[in-house]
């Protein structure tokens, strides 16, 4: 496994696959769903890593684009895997850069505690909107 990190303002990126990541406003993004003090790690990773934790935490026996877990009020952590975000990114009729962001975005969202929904929806329109995705 290849582990790079970069840790800055309150974000942590470990990259564990050797693939380039998507130029991304990371901390900005986060700064403005979750706030300056959140602690976040993004870890970049591979399918079999995310089948792995999907099969643990979601009982799903199957790699998927994203998984983020809150770890309390103030920390989490966010899996993508660019591989699976490949996969789906035409079926949302985005580019693979493009969807990225989607859904760096969207995992933010759902750990400042949001589920599914149209306030959900419309907080992410928003965010997307400012960062140009």
């Amino acid at each position: 496994m290849v582990a790079t990190s970069i840790n800055k303002d309150n974000f942590t990126l470990i990259k564990e696959t050797r693939e380039s990541i998507p130029r991304v406003s990371f901390v900005e993004i986060k700064n403005e769903i979750l706030g300056k003090k959140y602690a976040l790690n993004l870890i970049i990773t591979t399918p079999a890593r995310m089948k792995e934790l999907n099969t643990i935490y979601r009982d799903k026996e199957h790699a998927t684009d994203i998984l983020s877990f809150p770890i309390s009020d103030t920390e989490g952590e966010m899996y993508i895997s660019l591989e699976e975000t490949k996969k789906m990114a035409p079926k949302f009729d985005r580019s693979f850069e493009n969807f990225f962001a989607f859904l760096f975005i969207h995992g933010c969202t759902h750990l400042k505690g949001h589920d599914h929904g149209a306030i959900m929806e419309g907080i992410e329109s928003k965010i997307r909107r400012k960062f140009n995705v």
